[in-house]
């Protein structure tokens, strides 16, 4: 896996991932947030499972849900709303598929230049619910998924994500 993902614990619950992004903030926030685009690198290949489906409403207020199949199996929807929308530098959810116990998501983009930094904080109800999260392997799906982000991107200019 690509070391260039970083991924540190801040305190019980708090976990921040970054990673430096090929590609300036104001694409790399529209594959955030257009669903098309969002689709095709969210989820990690390895891992078998496709989206069925993506909703996103990305305004202050707005809801998101995303459905995910693989095989026989039962389709698991993860939903939530948007808290803040700042194009192109920030976004916050919440994930409210599990209750009252999930985290809250705010991702940074920071334009370097034809590059981004991009810095992925994550707010979980408790240590234990955190630990759960690394346990699973958090690490490596995100290093996979932010590379299939930057393969995304790096596609040419006569994909829907260059021609704006």
């Amino acid at each position: 896996m690509n070391d260039r993902t970083t991924m540190e614990r801040k305190s019980e619950r708090e976990l921040v991932i970054a990673r430096t992004i090929n590609g300036p903030a104001r694409l790399v926030f529209e594959a955030w947030t257009t669903p098309e685009l969002f689709k095709r690198w969210w989820v990690p290949k390895s891992i078998g499972i496709s989206m069925l489906s993506c909703e996103l409403d990305v305004r202050t207020g707005g809801h998101y849900r995303l459905v995910y199949g693989h095989g026989d199996m039962e389709p698991m929807a993860f939903f939530g709303r948007y808290l803040e929308v700042v194009p192109p530098s920030r976004l916050v959810w919440t994930n409210e598929e599990a209750g009252g116990g999930a985290p809250i998501t705010t991702v940074t983009f920071e334009d370097l230049g034809g590059k981004t930094r991009l810095v992925m904080h994550e707010l979980y109800p408790s240590k234990e619910a955190l630990d759960a999260c690394l346990a699973s392997g958090e690490k490596s799906c995100v290093e996979e998924t932010f590379g299939q982000l930057e393969e995304v991107l790096a596609l040419p200019a006569k994909a829907p994500l260059q021609a704006h």
